[in-house]
Order: C-alpha cells, then sequence, then structure tokens
C-alpha cells in the first residue's frame, strides 16, 4: 500500500516507467542499475520514514482504543476495551477518569444523580460543570439488577458537533422525557468530585461530538511545493525539446554519415533506415537525460524539513516551564513557509491575553466598587497596605487582592441590592453571551436572574431602570478604557401565576423533536423583558508578557496583524493600543459600524478615499484591472497608503462586507491599513476572513489562537498555530505549529521560519544548478559522438552522483547553515522580509540556476577536451581515450560542485566540514574501488575502467583541467555575488553590511519597548459564559433533605 501511494508520485512514477525502458535493449543506453538503486534507496528512505510516523499514529490509536471501560453485561460489571463499546451499552465510569463516548447519565453516587465534569478539552472552561440524571433513572443509582432490567427508548437528533445542544426524548415505562444536553456527558470529559456514575451509551467513535469537531483536515502544501511542481514540468518539457533536437541531429547524421559507414558501423537489423534510428535514439536520450528530473529531490526535501522541525522541538526557548510544554512541530511539511508569512491573524482572548480572570471592580445600584482612596478622597492606586483582610472568610482565596472596604462592609450590612447581585453572581458564576436562572426563595419567591453583555441585557431592561443604566454604562465606560472585561447584572421577580403557566409552555416546547431551538427562544423571550438593573461586573485579564514586544518585532518585519475576535468593539480598540498594535502616533483609525450593506460600503470607501484618494477613480489601475474581469479576480495587487491607517469593524458590520463585490472593497481598504481589528465575530467570520486575504492576495497567511472557537481559521489559513492555554487542547489539536505563549510566534517566524526559508532556497538552487551541469554535459558530447545516446560517465559514477558523491554536502547545507544568528534576526527582523516576497527561489532565480549549469556543462566538457585532445602522457603514451576523457570530466565535476558549495555556506560546523570535504575524499575512495583490479576482473563487463584512475591521476594534464575548469566555474559565482550588493542592492543586503559592521562591535542592547495604556479610551465587552449551578443550588437539588422534596419542578 506505500508502494502504491509512493508511486502516485509524478517523479517516482516517471522513474518506474524510466525503469521499464532501460529494460528494453533497443533504445537502452543506461544499464538496468543506475535507476534501480537510487529509486530503491529513495523509496526505502520514504517507506521508512511513512511508516515510522504510521507507528507513532497506531500507537496512539492503540492507545485510546485499548484503555480499559467498565460495562454493564449479564447483570454483571466487567472490565472491557473502549474499542469494544457500543450504541446502547450501560457503563461505570469512576472519579477522575475520562468518559469514553457520549452518555445519558442514568445515575450517580451524589445526591438527586449529579455528576461533576470537567470540560476543558472541550470548551476550555477550566471549572467544574454540573450533570443531573432524570430522576426516573437516578432512583436506580447502583442497583445492577435495575439497571440491567433498564429498557428505555431514546429517540435523538442525529450526530453533529453542537457541544452545547443535544435533543431527545426518553421513553420509559410509558412516560416521555425531555433529553437535553444537561443530562449528557460527552466523550474528552472528566469525571470529577462524583466517585461512580452510570450512563447509556448513545454516540460512539466519529459520531461522538468531540470528533465530529475535529473537521476535516485538508493537507496543506507550502508555495514552494507548488513552485516545485511548476519547475518540474517546465524540465520534462526541455527535456523533450532537447530529446527531439538530438534525435533529429541522429537522423541528419545517419543519412549523410552512418548510412555510408555501415562497414564500420553496421546497422542492427531492427533498423530499416535513419528515421527508425533516430526515433529509437529520441528515447535513449530520453535515458540518458533523466537526470534533468532528479530522483532524490522530493526526499532530500522531505529529509531537510524533517530536520528543520526537530530544531523546533528542542528549542529551549520556546518551552514554557510553567505548564512543561515545548514548542510541537505537529507538520513537517510547513517549515520553509514560516519564512514568508505576510499575514497574521490573532484571537485575542487567551492568545493576546492570559485568559486567567480576576474580579476587579463592580457597579452595584450606581455605585462603584474597587477603587482605593486617599484620605483627600482621591483615586489612587492600589498598594499592599490598603488591601482587603479576608482572613474571616476560610473559603477566601489569599490569591485574590482587593482594595476596596466598602464593599465587604456593604455585604455584611446585607444590603439588599449587594446581596442580590452576589446572588446573580454565584448562581450565573460561568459565563457566556446571555445565562439566565430561575429560581425559588426560601420565601417561595421566583426569582430570574440574568448577566450578560451589557448590548444584550440593556435591551431587556425595564424603563424604571433609565438613569440607573445610564449611570452604570458610563461605569462600563470606566472599566473598559482600563482594559478590563465587563457584564450586566439583572433580575425580574416573576408572579407565581405567570410562571406556572410559563413553565408549562416551557415544557411543551421542550417535549417537541421539531423546531425545538426556535419554540424554546420564543418561549424564553416571553420571561427576559422588564428586567431591573442590578449592576455589572468588571474583570480583568492580563496581556501575556512579551505580547507588545512581539507586534513591534512583527510590524518591523513587514508583517500585518489582524486581531479577529468575538470581544467587544470598544474592548478590542483598548487591547489594540496597550499591544501597541494600534499607536498613538497613527493618521486615523477607522470604525466600520453600518448596519446594511449601502452604509457600510459608505464606511469602507470613505476610510478609502482619506488613505489614497485615487483608488476610487475609475482611471486607478485597480481599478480599470477589476473592470476587465468578468469574473472575480484570481489577484488583487497591495496598494500603498499615505500614512500609517487602523481598521475597526464589527461583525455585524462584516455579515455585509463579506457579500459577493463587497468582499473586495472590505480588502482593498484593509490591506492599506497597518492593523485591523475585526470584533464581535462568530467562529465562521474567522474563516471566512482568512480565506478571503488568502484567497485574493499572493501571500502566505497564518492564524493563532488558543480555543475550539478559532479551529476554523486555523484550517483555512496557510499556516495554523494552536496555543496551548486554558481553553483546551482543540485549537492544538488542529494546529500545524503549538507553544504556550504568544511571544513564541517572533522566534518561530524570524529565526526558525526563516532559516528554514533560507536553507530550502539555497538547496533548491544549488540541487537544480549540479543536475543540470551533470546532465548537460551529455547534451555537448552527442555533437561529437554522431547523437548515438553514447554517456560521458561511468555507469557507476551516473549511479552514485546524487546517492552518494554530492547527497551530504547539500543535505549539511540545508541542516545547518546560518546566514546570521538567532541573535540578529530577532534584531534586525527586517532580515524577514525576502522571504514575504519570495527572493531567493523563483521562476527567476531557477533561470539563472539553469543558465550556470548549461555554461558549467559547457566548461566541465571542453576545458577537459581540448586539454587531453592529440595529448600524450610524460613516457610518449596517448591519453586520448574515452574513459580517461570520462574520468577526467567526472572528476573535475565533482571538484567543482565541492567548491560551489563551499563558496554558498556561510557557517562552517565540524558536521558541514564533514561532509563537503568527508565526500570529496569518498569519491576517491569509491573511484578508486570501483577502478581496482579485482573488481575488473571479477566482472569485466560491469567493472570496465579497469587500471584508468591511477593511470590518470598522476598526470599533470589532469590536474591543469581540474584547476582551470574549477576557476573557470566559480569566476561567474564570485563576479555576481561581488557586484550584485553593489549595483543592485536590497534592503536586506544593507542590514547584513550593517551586521557585518556590528560584528566588530559589541552586541547592540535588545530592543525593548514599552506598552501604552491611553487612560480615556471606551473599552466595555462581555465575554462567553457556560451554564451555571444555579437551578441546583438554589432548588435544594444538590441534598436529600425532604424540606426541598416539594420545590423540585422548577427551572
Amino acid at each position: 500500500m506505500n508502494l502504491f501511494e509512493q508511486f502516485q508520485r509524478l517523479a517516482n512514477a516517471y522513474f518506474l516507467i524510466l525503469l521499464f525502458l532501460q529494460l528494453i535493449p533497443q533504445i537502452s543506453s543506461l544499464a538496468w542499475y543506475t535507476t534501480v538503486i537510487p529509486l530503491i534507496v529513495v523509496l526505502s528512505i520514504t517507506g521508512v520514514k511513512d511508516a515510522i510516523d504510521d507507528v507513532k499514529r497506531h500507537q496512539s490509536d492503540k492507545q485510546v482504543n485499548n484503555r480499559s471501560v467498565l460495562v454493564l453485561m449479564n447483570g454483571r460489571v466487567e472490565e472491557d476495551k473502549w474499542m469494544n463499546v457500543q450504541v446502547g451499552d450501560i457503563i461505570k465510569l469512576e472519579n477522575d477518569h475520562p468518559v469514553t463516548a457520549d452518555i445519558l447519565l442514568l445515575s450517580s453516587s451524589e445526591p438527586c444523580g449529579l455528576t461533576y465534569i470537567e470540560t476543558a478539552d472541550l470548551d476550555g472552561e477550566t471549572n467544574l460543570k454540573v450533570k443531573q440524571a432524570i430522576s426516573v433513572t437516578s432512583e436506580m443509582e447502583d442497583n445492577l439488577e435495575l439497571l440491567s432490567a433498564f429498557n428505555g427508548e431514546i429517540r435523538c437528533e442525529p450526530p453533529n458537533n453542537k457541544l452545547d445542544k443535544f435533543s431527545g426524548v426518553l421513553t420509559y415505562l410509558g412516560e416521555d422525557y425531555f433529553l437535553g444536553h444537561d443530562k449528557l456527558l460527552l466523550r474528552g470529559c472528566i469525571i470529577r468530585n462524583t466517585d461512580w456514575c452510570y450512563g447509556l451509551v448513545i454516540y460512539t467513535g466519529p459520531d461522538t461530538k468531540l470528533m465530529q469537531n475535529s473537521g476535516k483536515s485538508t493537507f496543506k502544501r507550502t508555495h514552494i511545493d507548488h513552485l516545485m511542481n511548476v519547475l518540474v514540468v517546465w524540465i520534462f518539457l526541455a527535456l523533450g525539446a532537447m530529446c527531439l533536437l538530438l534525435s533529429i541531429g541522429h537522423g541528419i547524421w545517419e543519412s549523410h554519415k552512418g548510412y555510408f559507414f555501415q562497414a564500420f558501423l553496421p546497422w542492427q537489423r531492427y533498423i530499416v533506415s535513419s528515421a527508425t534510428s533516430s526515433a529509437l535514439v529520441f528515447w535513449s536520450y530520453f535515458i540518458v537525460l533523466n537526470t534533468m528530473v532528479p530522483i532524490s529531490l522530493y526526499v532530500s526535501v522531505e529529509i531537510i524539513r524533517l530536520g528543520n522541525s526537530y530544531y523546533i522541538n528542542w528549542d529551549r526557548q520556546m518551552y514554557y516551564a510553567p505548564k512543561n510544554t515545548p514548542a510541537q512541530a505537529r507538520t513537517t511539511t510547513l517549515n520553509e513557509e514560516l519564512g514568508q508569512v505576510k499575514y497574521v491573524f490573532s484571537d485575542k482572548t487567551g492568545t493576546l491575553t492570559e485568559n486567567v480572570m480576576i474580579f476587579n471592580k463592580c457597579s452595584i445600584n450606581g455605585k462603584t466598587y474597587g477603587y482605593s482612596y486617599d484620605a483627600n478622597g482621591q483615586c489612587v492606586p492600589g498598594s499592599p497596605n490598603d488591601k482587603v483582610d479576608f482572613s474571616y472568610n476560610q473559603l477566601a482565596d489569599p490569591k485574590f487582592s482587593f482594595y476596596d472596604n466598602t464593599l465587604v462592609e456593604a455585604v455584611r450590612n446585607e444590603d439588599r441590592f449587594v446581596y442580590l447581585f452576589f446572588l446573580c453572581l454565584s448562581l450565573c458564576h460561568t459565563v457566556m453571551s446571555e445565562e439566565k436562572v430561575e429560581v425559588r426563595t426560601p420565601e417561595n419567591r421566583v426569582m430570574l436572574f440574568c448577566k450578560g453583555a451589557d448590548t444584550i441585557i440593556y435591551e431587556l431592561l425595564h424603563p424604571s431602570c433609565a438613569s440607573l443604566s445610564d449611570v452604570t454604562m458610563d461605569h462600563l465606560d470606566d472599566f473598559a478604557s482600563e482594559g478590563l472585561r465587563t457584564l450586566m447584572v439583572a433580575y425580574r421577580e416573576l408572579d407565581s401565576a405567570f410562571f406556572q403557566k410559563w413553565i408549562k409552555k416551557h415544557s411543551e416546547a421542550c417535549l417537541t423533536l421539531e423546531d425545538r431551538e426556535r419554540k424554546l427562544t420564543l418561549v424564553y423571550e416571553e420571561v427576559e423583558s422588564n428586567l431591573m438593573l442590578l449592576g455589572a461586573t468588571a474583570i480583568e485579564d492580563k496581556l501575556q508578557s512579551g505580547v507588545p514586544e512581539t507586534i513591534f518585532t512583527l510590524s518591523k518585519a513587514k508583517i500585518k496583524m489582524w486581531v479577529l475576535t468575538g470581544d467587544k468593539q470598544e474592548t478590542a480598540v483598548n487591547i489594540a493600543y496597550a499591544c501597541r498594535l494600534f499607536k498613538d502616533e497613527m493618521d486615523g483609525v477607522f470604525m466600520v459600524e453600518g448596519t446594511d450593506r449601502e452604509s457600510v460600503l459608505q464606511e469602507l470607501r470613505s476610510a478609502r478615499n482619506k488613505m489614497k484618494p485615487e483608488s476610487l477613480l475609475e482611471s486607478d489601475p485597480i481599478n480599470i484591472y477589476l473592470a476587465r474581469k468578468p469574473k472575480m479576480p484570481t489577484r488583487v495587487l497591495d496598494e500603498t497608503p499615505n500614512g500609517d491607517y487602523g481598521l475597526v469593524i464589527s461583525g455585524y458590520s462584516l455579515a455585509y462586507a463579506l457579500e459577493g463585490n463587497m468582499e473586495l472593497e472590505l480588502l482593498r481598504t484593509a490591506c492599506m491599513c497597518k492593523a485591523v481589528i475585526c470584533c464581535r465575530m462568530t467562529p465562521l467570520q474567522k474563516a471566512q476572513v482568512v480565506d478571503l486575504v488568502k484567497r485574493y492576495k499572493k501571500a502566505v497567511t497564518l492564524a493563532i489562537g488558543d480555543g475550539a472557537n478559532d479551529i476554523g481559521m486555523i484550517k483555512a489559513a496557510h499556516i495554523g498555530v494552536g496555543i496551548t492555554g486554558h481553553e483546551g487542547m482543540q485549537a492544538m489539536l488542529n494546529s500545524d505549529f503549538s507553544f504556550s505563549q504568544f511571544h513564541h510566534l517572533q522566534r518561530l517566524l524570524m529565526v526558525h521560519g526563516r532559516w528554514s526559508y533560507n536553507r530550502m532556497c539555497k538547496f533548491l538552487s544549488y540541487f537544480f544548478y549540479k543536475n543540470f551541469a551533470f546532465t548537460l554535459v551529455h547534451f555537448w558530447y552527442a555533437f561529437f559522438n554522431g547523437f548515438s545516446a553514447q554517456t560521458v560517465y561511468d555507469t557507476w559514477f551516473i549511479t552514485c552522483y546524487n546517492l552518494i558523491y554530492t547527497s551530504l554536502p547539500v543535505l549539511g547545507l540545508s541542516l545547518f547553515e546560518k546566514d546570521v544568528n538567532e541573535t540578529w534576526s530577532l534584531c534586525y527582523p527586517e532580515l524577514y522580509e525576502p522571504g514575504q516576497h519570495n527572493l531567493y527561489f523563483n521562476k527567476k532565480e531557477f533561470i539563472k540556476c539553469l543558465i550556470h549549469g548549461i555554461y558549467s556543462s559547457f566548461v566541465l566538457f571542453f576545458v577537459p577536451m581540448g586539454t587531453i585532445f592529440n595529448s600524450e602522457r610524460s613516457d610518449g603514451k596517448d591519453i586520448s581515450d574515452f574513459q580517461s576523457f570520462s574520468l577526467i570530466v567526472q572528476t573535475t565535476l565533482i571538484w567543482v560542485m565541492t567548491m560551489q558549495i563551499a563558496l554558498r555556506t556561510n557557517t562552517w560546523t565540524i558536521i558541514s566540514h564533514a561532509f563537503t570535504w568527508g565526500s570529496l575524499g569518498l569519491y576517491f575512495c569509491v573511484l578508486f574501488f570501483l577502478y581496482s583490479d579485482g573488481l575488473c576482473l571479477m566482472s569485466p563487463s560491469t567493472f570496465q575502467f579497469l587500471g584508468v584512475a591511477r593511470n590518470n591521476l598522476n598526470q599533470p594534464q589532469m590536474w591543469l583541467c581540474l584547476i582551470l575548469s574549477t576557476v573557470l566555474c566559480m569566476i561567474p559565482v564570485i563576479g555576481y555575488n561581488f557586484l550584485k550588493p553593489l549595483l543592485c542592492p536590497v534592503n536586506v543586503d544593507k542590514v547584513l553590511n550593517r551586521i557585518h559592521f556590528c560584528l566588530k562591535h559589541p552586541l547592540p542592547p535588545t530592543v525593548k519597548t514599552k506598552a501604552k495604556h491611553p487612560g480615556l479610551r471606551r473599552s466595555a465587552y462581555a465575554f462567553s459564559h457556560k451554564q451555571g449551578f444555579g437551578d441546583l443550588i438554589t432548588s435544594g437539588k444538590t441534598l436529600k433533605s425532604k424540606a426541598f422534596k416539594t420545590n423540585k419542578k422548577f427551572l
């Protein structure tokens, strides 16, 4: 199977066909082993690599599939393997055990069938969630007889990827029971604080919600991969053209000379005319010139990428000790792409920030809490002396710091609004865009508590809260200007009769299977109105260390950064200034907040008019280009604005901007800005924005995030980077590279990415050059041998050239080369620019390699030809024979290739010296071995160059030819490298000159930047939430006391 997959590659299939051609004696001009040996080696290396990957995957799958699970079978709990679990099985889970499949919770060791779970691998939430079995099954507890007799029927929705949605109905003992996601334990969860629980398997394997969220992984190929495919096609065409030209030459020669020379060189019986001979020679030259497409190219590329991937894994400066998390290259195919990134798309929470929420301030009934004041009543920063003493509370977190005693006093004084405020927080204590809980108080009052984003809660408030809401909104502005995350808190007391009618409607909506979500939404809207405002919270989420410095470095490298977040606009802007994405000295920051297509279009064009007024004229080159395209263009060129600008656009406006032709308006406007903030975005919109830039810009995109909602954009980008933070492992598992801190990104790109790109470009340039120089010698030789497809070299030299003689030096160059060290790479981000424009290897550079190869092959053929033509040894013997000529050409070729790679090497290590000069020495060792008397006498037909090495290597003509050819081949390279920076310098040449000058002096101090925190910017925002324990705590379902049993039937 592996061989079948390998032969699906064009190059491998080409060499297999070539092997079959070599088995045809009428056209075979080379021995079969010249192709078989390299092909076997390449297939073996690739096969071993694939086998290692398969073994790792198999071991990982085996580890998961063979995990033990307790299954109820025949009235007993027996141990089985995960892989054997099927839908309908009843399994037992114990504390700290992972959930095997998506299961319906039946019963547990906790009161009322409660089970506590940790869902970090699913949604990133680190706090515990609670699930509760329905009462009819929770009463079975751990009675194996009752559990074995359970014969309920479940009708539920088909498998899907919605983690917080589940709809089903259990029919048991003639009754129907609604099943929601609060009754389901999902695969990937961990059982916590629960001794045991039993569950019925609903979904297994790929049907589980965890696997449904994994998505389809597309194979990502680099820009250089696509370029190589194009160049290989070019080489095929050139190869065909040369074979055609030489076959025509052979036909002409045979017609004018060969036909009359048959007395000495008779035609074979199957040759009936010069045309027949010409057709056969075409295929003979196709075999001789096959090394134009080097068989070892692809396997060498894989080895290089694998080695550079290990450098990332081994980088201790990208290791995060607090979590014992190293950087990880999860793919080995995108290394050089890291050195070409032009656009970075980043999530905010958990990526730029720490995602550690700390209660900082609050507003309750129009009064703010959390500020420190001096004796004069002036607000001052909190000091350790002002820290509130929570020692009286044994449950208080000793790490928590608060500096306002008035809030503690209000709690002690049992202030009604403060009490309701914290009651709401205790019930709705995890977060989503809106969270609500209905409870019945000990006084038999029904209360609805809501907490959520101000944009949502504000619309639900009672008219009497108008003045209080204005004051609270001002407080939200103050909190947001400090970069704090904000939520509004409100409540409503429900009439008992209204609640009874409403709960009946709710139950009916819950039990329906068709259009349940819409019906539930309508029911919820009835109760979510006329809320009374309590106040707002302000939570601190600090920036990660090194974020401003990293963004500053990326900016100097001309990498544009877009922040794609679900947070509120004002907060996103504030964070942008805090991390230096936006700067005070910018010429302007545009806000796109339109609520319809026309207003969004107008705002985008207004921004573009300010940045580049001529871009709106019909005479603008890009407008002319777009007008000529009847369909959507494949590429939109970059435009240069007249200053530095930023753009902020909301998800609502983005919905219009991503429609039809509007997306080009958005793209042109956004790409002229230094930085872009897209807020209030859905996961789908994140992926759409990344895909928009990817489709129309000839640039490499990178997306970085830490949550499950970032998976879409991580997969959409050319390169996906996952942050292994507080939001679970989903982003990391779907990424190409992963690490723990955002500031590691600059090292990934500036050091590893740039080195990988430079190494790959040097490898390809040299690899194509050495094969052109090697192969095209046959072309020149054809004019001297009647176009007979005779080879210049010994067949063993052809076999070993790419496989042994020149493989190690180029691998050493590709794995250890550094034009500058990592310190200079980080100090001068400008060095990154060539990769963004692909300056080091492109079609133009390929043509240079071809021309250089043609010139070198010309020198390598005609200098030895002129050297030994009619020449004699010192003893008077003739050395103008084919074998002597072949030895001189191939020895000179090896010397030239060795000196060429030495000239391209900037960093010399022991390994580099060993590979470069060791390969040269290895050539002479193999040469004397293959031309030894023993081998030649043992198999004269295979080893035909008896004594040629020792008879020619001691001749001065040999060494004169070698030195002269090497000098002639080196002069163009040395001259080009010397004159290019002088006559046509680019920015990177100037930077390198500066570095070379600085190497003679002490290193400059590390560039440091200070984050600016403007104090007057409005920025308030909410963040995502999950349902809390409110309905359980207040209902009494967590206790077995009979006092609570009368209140069981409410939400």
